[in-house]
């Protein structure tokens, strides 16, 4: 009798967590539209109402009609890209559930780096001189002159 006791026990357990992660499935794939945020539509970045001046924004600007949110906000690379998406998701996800959000969001520094390195790439041929010529700084912003290039303000 013993012996049937010590092997049900472990496996009663198993439902907590098992039970933990489909809550948090239907939230996050029900509730918060998490699936939407694995496509590359714009429409997904405005699920978030402190979203909403972004993505106006972006409607008003230039690059409306050559990019996506995706194109300047996730690395090109498969893995890179996913792996920024879960990252974002769940700082964005922690600062919701815990109401620990600003009024007007800010870019992160590493989202910084994303996005300057997307710019780099879509307009290498034109930065290529203009960075040799004037700022053999690497560190140098391309939103720093550029504020309303993706997002008119």
């Amino acid at each position: 009798m013993k012996g049937k006791d010590k092997g049900v026990l472990p496996v009663q357990l198993l439902g907590i967590p098992a039970g933990i992660l489909i809550g948090m499935g239907f939230y996050i794939f029900g509730y918060a539209k998490g699936a939407s945020y694995l496509t590359t539509d714009p429409v997904a970045c405005a699920n978030c109402h402190v979203m909403r001046a972004q993505f106006e924004g972006w409607q008003k600007a230039s690059h409306r009609f050559a990019a996506t949110c995706d194109d300047c906000h996730s690395p090109s690379n498969v893995i890179e890209k996913y792996a920024t998406k879960a990252i974002n998701g769940f700082n964005h996800s922690l600062a919701f559930t815990t109401g620990r959000y600003p009024d007007e969001i800010l870019i992160t520094p590493r989202n910084h780096r994303v996005t300057n390195g997307a710019c780099l790439k879509c307009h290498a041929e034109m930065t290529l001189g203009i960075r040799a010529a004037r700022h053999r700084d690497s560190t140098v912003s391309c939103t720093g002159c550029h504020r309303d290039s993706g997002h008119a303000h």
